[in-house]
């Protein structure tokens, strides 16, 4: 899968369990050019499969999930999608987590409460195209 459609555009996939969080980061995030969001799903469970289906090649992944946790859903995601990047956006977890999510494949980890430039940034780098 390529970093980037031939246009530029990032393809987002959300995985965030927070309706109003996730509807409203989608509606903020269509709003940057050059970013494309996919597909938003509620669980970790439904992660794989739609990234399989839906072709992204960025997920935003919400740590605290129901069924799968952050860690077990990017490890699901790596192994389905090895060329997909994951950035993890979390109210909180402590720095033994962020080292777990680190190691299954996360390329970077955000709080949710950070400026949405830096989290369009984030989405934007692991967006890159990766050597």
């Amino acid at each position: 899968m390529e970093a980037v459609t031939d246009t530029g555009t990032i393809r987002v996939l959300l995985v965030e369990d927070n309706d109003v969080f996730r509807q409203a980061l989608v509606l903020l995030l269509e709003l940057q050019q050059g970013i494309d969001v996919v597909g938003a799903v509620a669980e970790g469970d439904g992660a794989v499969a739609a990234a399989r289906e839906l072709g992204p090649h960025v997920v935003v992944l919400d740590f605290r999930l129901p069924g799968m946790d952050g860690v077990e859903t990017t490890r699901a995601l790596r192994r389905e999608c090895p060329d997909l990047a994951v950035v993890c956006l979390t109210a909180s977890a402590s720095p033994r987590e962020l080292d777990a999510l680190r190691e299954a494949g996360v390329v970077e980890c955000l709080r949710k409460d950070q400026e949405l430039e830096q989290i369009v940034a984030a989405i934007r780098r692991a967006g890159e195209p990766r050597l």
